[in-house]
């Protein structure tokens, strides 16, 4: 084993481009709600940046990627203890402590994904312990079974290149529990959700796209072709969720709008995740696609019912991570990556029936977890925002601010009351 100078300087910048997304993330959640919510959204998706970091450092990088038993890593790497600059066996090619540093920022994005589930009614304090509870009890364990040495998924051959299991099938059904069991808005079907601020949701979108390249093409561990494969992958999927999410919006709704075009995009970023380095650009096309009708149709019935999931985390996620597995096991192909499998297409149903096991058994366990976890956290601290609270908006009762001010036109003033508003200044 080797440092290669190129590789180490691609994960590095990999790294930055995760760490870009959960600002990304950030903005658009905050977009999409309410603006005496908006500063609280923010914090919960930007806090887990540090939570996430710390709990990684600790202990979430040694249970996940040290020597352990099928279910979990071992403790020899606490604290990044004997993790350094020389490479190690998940990337032979780059120092273990860029290795361990890129993995991180996939932990640190993942329970802030939830968030978006139970926005407008979670109280900060106790999100930000669930979250870190979460993290070690639910994302580390099943980061070991798909991507740590000797974990079961692993070994048993599922395939997820960059996340569609770890990150978005757990988030999405964590999102989905935590939202039921902590109940809906008190104006929930009678008072719409209209975003506040569409560019916030554009311009989050635009920086989850930017840093989703990092996020899949990083996930080579390399600067190589599987890197360049699945940077194309990525863009290809993305842009053809988003297309079918605008024609479906036209046919089924009149009008194509700015926020189906961002969702579009976010739901075919998640599709292609497990896919990204195993398939054929062709292939990442019809992923992006399939997975933006599943997305759009799990939505509209989301909406029939009295769910309250307030940003649809899990048709965005849960379903795209999904549909983006299962698919992985139709259109994988070691012609592309060796270090895949050939998947339904190319004569090997095997290949579909471990990936339908790895879903089957990440959904239940996330369910039962992030669910046993929510009431948990219950049982020390209250969770749900009072009805006075979500009357006034979180911003201003939880952390004493208001996002937007208002001003004073200045111009629309004459000159003498110009002159005596300068004179108070």
């Amino acid at each position: 084993m080797h440092i290669s100078a190129g590789d180490t300087a691609w994960m590095l910048t990999s790294s930055a481009l995760v760490f870009l997304m959960s600002p990304g993330l950030a903005f658009f959640y905050a977009g999409l709600v309410r603006r005496k919510n908006v500063l609280n959204t923010l914090m919960l998706t930007c806090s887990a940046i540090s939570i996430g970091a710390l709990i990684w450092m600790m202990f979430g990088y040694s249970l996940a990627f040290s020597p352990g038993n099928p279910l979990l890593g071992g403790i020899s790497a606490f604290f990044f203890s004997g993790v350094g600059q020389e490479p190690n066996s998940y990337a032979p090619t780059i120092p273990a402590l860029v290795f361990a540093s890129y993995q991180g920022m996939f932990a640190s994005i993942t329970p802030a994904i939830i968030s978006g589930a139970i926005v407008e009614r979670i109280k900060f304090s106790a999100f930000l312990v669930f979250l870190a509870l979460w993290s070690l009890v639910v994302y580390v364990p099943v980061a070991h079974w798909v991507w740590g040495e000797g974990g079961w998924m692993r070994t048993l051959g599922a395939l997820d290149f960059a996340g569609g299991t770890v990150v978005h099938i757990t988030a999405g059904i964590a999102a989905v529990i935590c939202a039921w069991l902590l109940g809906a808005r008190h104006d929930h079907q009678e008072s719409p959700l209209i975003p506040h601020n569409v560019p916030f949701v554009l311009l989050g979108a635009g920086l989850l796209w930017f840093g989703w390249f990092g996020f899949n093409a990083g996930s080579a561990l390399a600067a190589n072709g599987t890197a360049a494969l699945a940077l194309v992958n990525t863009n290809t999927a993305a842009a053809g969720a988003m297309i079918t999410w605008l024609i479906l919006e036209s046919t089924l709704k009149g009008k194509p709008t700015a926020v189906g075009a961002a969702t579009g995009a976010v739901v075919g970023l998640v599709g292609i995740t497990p896919a990204a380095g195993f398939v054929y650009p062709w292939a990442a096309l019809i992923i992006g696609i399939v997975t933006a009708i599943a997305g759009f149709a799990v939505i509209q019935q989301r909406a029939k019912t009295n769910l309250d999931d307030t940003l649809d985390v899990f048709a965005c996620h849960g379903v795209g991570g999904i549909t983006g597995a299962l698919l992985t096991g139709v259109f994988a192909t070691k012609a592309v990556n060796s270090a895949g499998a050939d998947g339904l297409l190319y004569g090997n149903p095997k290949l579909l029936a471990i990936q339908a096991l790895a879903v089957v058994a990440t959904v239940a366990y996330t369910a039962v977890a992030s669910g046993l976890l929510i009431q948990l956290v219950k049982l020390f601290m209250p969770i749900r925002a009072g009805l006075t609270e979500e009357l006034e908006g979180l911003d201003r009762h939880t952390h004493g601010e208001d996002a937007y001010h208002e001003g004073i036109a200045i111009t629309t003033l004459g000159g003498t009351e110009r002159e005596a508003l300068a004179s108070t200044h």
